[in-house]
């Protein structure tokens, strides 16, 4: 096993911290999915959080260290129950 095998085993802890429900700062983000004023959808180490509210939008976002900070009125975070990934044919017809 060569160092960048290495590097990819090893997970980056994920700490959520909601302040007043204003200020969202997270570690162990992978990517963004997608944004817009009431909804952000952001891929981290322990499967999709969808963060609901209005008026959000992402303050800084460093994809290298993992690390997101949203700001806006914050009514919910939820996880997504992780899907087998499957690449056959028929998984992919009917998504």
């Amino acid at each position: 096993m060569n160092v960048t095998d290495e590097k990819r085993l090893v997970k980056v802890p994920q700490n959520l911290i909601l302040e007043d429900r204003r200020i969202l700062n997270m570690s162990g983000v992978s990517d963004v999915d997608s944004f817009d004023d009431r909804v952000i959808i952001v891929f981290t180490e322990l499967g999709e959080l969808t963060v609901r509210g209005n008026d959000l939008h992402i303050n800084k976002l460093s994809v290298e260290t993992g690390e997101l900070q949203l700001e806006g009125n914050i009514s919910s975070l939820s996880y997504a129950d992780e899907q087998p990934k499957s690449s056959g044919f028929f998984s992919k017809v009917f998504r």
